[in-house]
């Protein structure tokens, strides 16, 4: 049984100007649900995570600001987002439901978050519409809670996970892997355990090589026993907030490699979702689900 976190709150409406980016988080269920690649049963709403488990990977400080809505000005223009409850609340669940699709994993191969992949929350800041780093927060809860000993991070969203990389710096059982634009949003880049910055405009096979190349290697170095997988769609040709030119089934391939390399070496996965920002939102949602319908194929 494939589990899948989902809330409404994920598609928590914001003012003019951002509800565009929200809109495929109620879309991507309910197309899954109305073309019969999932039942209502795959679905589950996580629950508020608790402070313990926030303050474990954030900066206490940072979350007291967060909490309390008193996050000056000028970090919550860095984050994109004007700050309000709702929207605090919808980054808790969002965290919590990668808490939950990790144990889910171990237990069914798989799982996925419909939302997640804030991989720009640094330990005590929040950027480019992210303010917790769900991924960050559930590696560090198997670690705590003794459910995994080494960690693989799969970031393949075409901006650079720079918070990942700045909350693991120091931690050696959490290898960070980001392979993004080079020339992409964050400019100001951290340094994960590997960075493959990619050139303006390359295209599916460039792509697919050189990711079919590091997977394997990767596994044969670290040695993990969890895997988390960060699937942005905005390595699109068609997105307009990425500089790389996949075409759709070249977006779906990457997924299978992913879903192939962890099923070989039995490693669980979760899958949080990442960005997405073509014109078309039904390019988004499709690319989304295809994520989800390549998953269902094979486990």
């Amino acid at each position: 049984m494939i589990k899948i976190a989902y809330h409404p709150i994920y598609a928590h409406p914001l003012p003019e100007g951002h509800r565009f980016p929200m809109l495929k988080y109620e879309l991507i269920p309910a197309q899954l649900l109305h073309e019969g690649t999932i039942e209502q049963s795959n679905l589950f709403a996580p629950e508020p995570l608790n402070e313990e488990a926030i303050i474990n990977t954030h900066a206490e400080d940072y979350w007291k600001q967060l909490k309390q809505l008193t996050l000056p000005h000028k970090e919550q223009r860095r984050i994109g987002f004007p700050l309000d409850a709702q929207l605090v609340e919808r980054e808790i669940r969002i965290a919590q439901g990668t808490i939950d699709g990790a144990v889910f994993a171990q237990q069914y191969g798989v799982a996925f978050n419909v939302a997640g992949g804030t991989h720009h929350a640094g330990s005590n800041w929040g950027e480019g519409f992210c303010l917790l780093n769900d991924q960050a927060i559930a590696a560090n809860y198997l670690l705590n809670k003794d459910l995994a000993k080494r960690i693989l991070i799969i970031d393949l969203d075409v901006h650079q996970g720079n918070g990942t990389a700045e909350i693991f710096c120091k931690e050696e059982r959490v290898f960070t892997f980001s392979m993004h634009g080079e020339k992409n949003f964050p400019f100001r880049k951290e340094q994960s355990d590997l960075d493959i910055a990619l050139a303006d405009g390359v295209v599916d096979d460039e792509f697919l090589t050189i990711l079919n190349d590091q997977i394997p290697q990767l596994i044969k170095k670290h040695q993990p026993d969890f895997v988390f997988y960060l699937a942005g769609v905005d390595v699109l040709a068609t997105d307009k907030l990425g500089k790389l030119a996949l075409s759709k089934q070249a977006c779906k391939q990457r997924d299978q490699m992913v879903f192939e390399h962890c099923i070989k070496n039995h490693l669980p996965l979760q899958v949080s979702m990442g960005g997405g920002y073509s014109e078309d939102i039904k390019v988004i949602v499709d690319a989304h689900c295809n994520t989800f319908r390549t998953a269902f194929d094979l486990y």
